[in-house]
């Protein structure tokens, strides 16, 4: 019960602590509900617009109105535990539902129809999913390429930097307001981060960073802000902004894919990538989605490391080979 409350309060810091500092710059990052227990519930009655309930899985995504204290209006995949909350709605329904969000989870039950045009005002206009620069998508065994960025201290950084080392990245914006999207991404990141700082076995040449697709909320200081809330050592944990069209391509090459409102760049819809690179610079693994853990990602950056270190290891043997040949 303890450790639960430390990561709520925790969690709430993390939201607070982002923006406190950024008042004018532009809206206020979503605060997640406060809770007194390591698995309290709290609960909103909202009203949407479903847009897709998927053939498999038990996500079902709904154009809801603004929730009051809690997040904006926006397009939302949320979690649903019995797909049976599906089965009197259909695409296109004006629907009633109960949203229930803990420290680590959310989903949504109760999901009624409900007389259409109640809320036309509130609902927010969505662009389809945006247009960027053709890119190639990349897949394992692929090298990285050298994507610059600006770092929470403001100082340019590139990808091409971290050769050498075993570098995990994942892609966040600090006003995500569901916690089992980037919230989770972040705690996932602290506790990997915490376990390979204490860990004798693990390799010390591994770096990990956290890369926004808000970067027009999302600068530095922002970024500065939020980093200070895990107590990050920015020689292992970076937070990075940049280019918004060179975030768009890498976002591509990796699959993760988000929607934009045209009215709040809160109000986005998007996936979750969480990629490891080996220190040669080619891509190691890819996490799809928010389940795994950050005892998968240490495992993986260790056989990562490890896998690099034998590699090097045979490659001197066979520069050594023609030396130990006999004389003639």
């Amino acid at each position: 019960m303890k450790s639960g409350l430390i990561s709520i309060i925790t969690l709430a810091t993390i939201f607070l602590i982002a923006g406190c500092a950024l008042s004018e710059v532009a809206e206020q990052p979503v605060v997640p509900p406060e809770e007194t227990a390591s698995e309290a519930s709290r609960e909103f009655q909202v009203r949407g617009v479903i847009k897709e309930i998927p053939d498999a899985g038990t996500k079902i995504r709904i154009q809801h109105e603004a929730i009051p204290e809690y997040m904006p209006a926006m397009t939302m995949p949320f979690n649903v535990k019995d797909r049976a909350e599906f089965a009197d709605v259909q695409v296109g329904d004006t629907v009633s539902f109960t949203l229930h969000v803990t420290s680590t989870k959310s989903w949504i039950d109760q999901i009624k129809t409900a007389e259409s045009g109640l809320f036309p005002d509130q609902m927010p206009s969505i662009n389809s999913f945006r247009q960027v620069r053709e890119v190639e998508t990349l897949k394992v065994g692929d090298p990285l390429p050298n994507y610059p960025f600006t770092n929470q201290d403001n100082k340019a950084v590139r990808l091409a930097d971290f050769k050498g080392k075993v570098l995990v990245f994942t892609f966040i914006y600090t006003r995500c307001p569901l916690p089992d999207f980037c919230p989770r991404m972040s705690m996932h990141f602290r506790t990997a981060y915490e376990t390979l700082k204490k860990d004798p076995e693990a390799p010390d040449n591994w770096h990990l960073l956290s890369i926004t697709f808000d970067p027009a909320f999302d600068i530095p200081e922002v970024l500065r802000n939020y980093a200070k809330a895990f107590s990050s050592d920015p020689e292992k944990w970076s937070f990075l902004t940049g280019e918004m069209i060179k975030i768009d391509a890498i976002t591509e090459q990796f699959g993760l894919m988000f929607s934009r409102s045209r009215e709040s760049a809160i109000n986005w819809d998007h996936t979750l990538r969480t990629v490891i690179i080996d220190p040669q610079g080619r891509i190691h693994k890819i996490y799809i989605g928010n389940t795994w853990t950050p005892e998968s990602l240490v495992a993986d950056i260790k056989i990562a490391a490890q896998q690099a270190s034998d590699a090097k290891d045979e490659e001197e043997k066979t520069d050594e080979i023609p030396n130990k040949l006999p004389q003639i």
